[in-house]
């Protein structure tokens, strides 16, 4: 720490010290700050003048300790910790049993400072939760994905290592221009340099990161959900070439934008373009579409349709035609 900080950012740093590890000693908290035992027990006294309740145990297992009031007292978490909490919120799993993991760290620290009652409640959630994995997430290193927040705040360009779904390992300079969560999965959207072209990386797939000091400037009318998922649609080896019997407006409110892109035809009549790896999942997902379509292009698309088609036959119960 540097000796020359403030004394209300020294008392900061105590009051994180005393969160992190309750019970810690005078001695051990002097030398964490740096400072003598006397001036680690004045900011001490600092926390306590501002009206937070910082409580001692004399003898040989005694120690510091935040209390418990009717209000929490100010909490710092790291970037780190901060972070786990939203990436926690955002996908609805993370081990908030395990005290070295960041999100259970700040849940800890939480805890530890509600009212006895609640805190007792708490605890007892805690302990006794067991969220089932979500198989399809793939949850991203924490402080790969705070360096990449932060990078993205301040404008920085980025040289990342990263390793693909293939095994293959490269090194490229990017523009981070935003991160968005889609279906579990974190993803980097950005400009590649490279490849001069936009690209959307899997955060959980970069091995690491070095911010750079090259500044960037993003787009004005950024949309980094819309544009994730339109690119999402494209770039793959099968074409899609579909027309819905539908309007635009009418379409776009029900279909999933990774489905592709829309374009009007007419009034009633919007076309669907797009590219897929799998013919067999997309056909699936335009048999969910309501209204009359017809198969334009690709050939692959129009054989899985025609034996998903048969298949939904033969599960009513009739493979010659509707029922009479």
């Amino acid at each position: 720490m540097d000796l020359g900080a403030s004394p209300t950012a020294r008392a900061l740093l105590t009051l994180e010290l005393l969160q992190g590890s309750p019970g810690i000693t005078a001695d051990r908290l002097a030398d964490k700050l740096g400072v003598s035992e006397r001036a680690a027990r004045r900011y001490v006294a600092i926390l306590r003048e501002a009206g937070i309740p910082i409580e001692s145990v004399r003898g040989p297992y005694g120690g510091y300790h935040v209390g418990r009031g009717l209000r929490l007292p100010p909490l710092v978490f790291t970037a780190t910790e901060a972070l786990g909490l939203v990436m926690a919120v955002l996908d609805g799993h993370h081990d908030a049993g395990d005290p070295t993991d960041p999100v259970g760290s700040a849940l800890g620290k939480i805890v530890r400072a509600l009212p006895e009652p609640v805190a007792a409640q708490a605890e007892a959630v805690r302990r006794s939760t067991a969220p089932a994995p979500d198989r399809g997430a793939a949850r991203p290193d924490p402080g790969t994905t705070s360096t990449l927040v932060q990078a993205c705040s301040d404008r920085r360009r980025v040289r990342l290592g990263y390793r693909s779904e293939a095994g293959s390992e490269w090194e490229t300079d990017v523009d981070p221009w935003a991160l968005v969560v889609r279906h579990g999965r974190w993803y980097l959207l950005c400009h590649s340099h490279s490849a001069d072209a936009l690209r959307a990386y899997r955060i959980d797939r970069v091995r690491e990161v070095e911010v750079l000091d090259a500044t960037f400037t993003a787009p004005t009318d950024l949309d980094p959900v819309g544009l994730l998922e339109e690119h999402l649609s494209v770039g793959w080896e099968y074409d899609v070439d579909v027309v819905i019997e539908a309007s635009l407006e009418s379409v776009a409110a029900r279909l999933p934008r990774a489905l592709g892109r829309l374009e009007r035809v007419d009034d009633t009549t919007t076309r669907l373009v797009a590219s897929t790896g799998n013919p067999w999942w997309y056909a699936e997902r335009l048999a969910a579409i309501s209204s009359p379509y017809r198969i334009m292009g690709g050939p692959e698309l129009r054989q899985a349709a025609r034996v998903v088609g048969q298949r939904l036959l033969t599960a009513a119960g009739d493979a010659g035609g509707p029922d009479t």
